[in-house]
């Protein structure tokens, strides 16, 4: 019997041996990547919602989003940092992760947007935003393993690619609608 991340190899003498990877290795290493991301994610909504960590604090925030074409600066900001912050924590503790990772998403295609045109390397670049978009999605569209909140919630035990997928095309569309309102 095979399961779906079963590989094979052959012994020495070329008779086929099934290698099944350890579920627990994919499990903490999921982990590890909503800790890290969540807490980073996280803490840039308290920069920005509270002035922690050396951030500008929503005044700060909101004079940035209006030099950068959106218009009630503070209102967006106030929405950036909830987002953040919820949407970081949301995957720290692997609850709700697909609408966590979509939060994450939707905030990060517009700091993408943002810092766009000054190439990919940081610190001008996207490089750092499109890493957190990209591993925000792929925890979106993964689950977040055996050690999350989502394990205790009827509905969300298993998770499903489809869920991953809605909650990213509804960041997309509304990451979009915010665009749309930048000048």
């Amino acid at each position: 019997m095979t399961t779906p991340h079963s590989t094979f190899g052959a012994d020495r003498a070329g008779a086929a041996v099934r290698f099944a990877p350890s579920l627990h290795g994919y499990d903490v290493g999921l982990l590890l990547l909503r800790l890290v991301l969540g807490l980073t994610m996280a803490a840039h909504g308290g920069q920005k919602l509270f002035g922690w960590f050396g951030g500008p604090g929503l005044d700060g925030t909101g004079k940035f989003f209006e030099a950068s074409g959106y218009p009630s600066g503070k209102v967006m900001a106030l929405c950036a940092g909830l987002t953040e912050t919820l949407g970081g924590l949301g995957l720290v503790l692997g609850l709700l992760t697909p609408l966590a990772g979509a939060a994450v998403v939707g905030a990060m295609i517009n700091a993408l947007a943002v810092k766009w045109g000054g190439g990919f390397f940081a610190p001008q670049g996207v490089e750092y935003e499109l890493l957190i978009t990209t591993g925000a999605a792929a925890l979106a569209l993964t689950g977040p393993g055996r050690y999350a909140v989502d394990r205790f919630l009827p509905g969300l035990r298993a998770h499903r690619l489809a869920y991953g997928a809605a909650a990213l095309v509804l960041s997309v569309v509304l990451a979009a609608i915010v665009l749309l309102l930048r000048k």
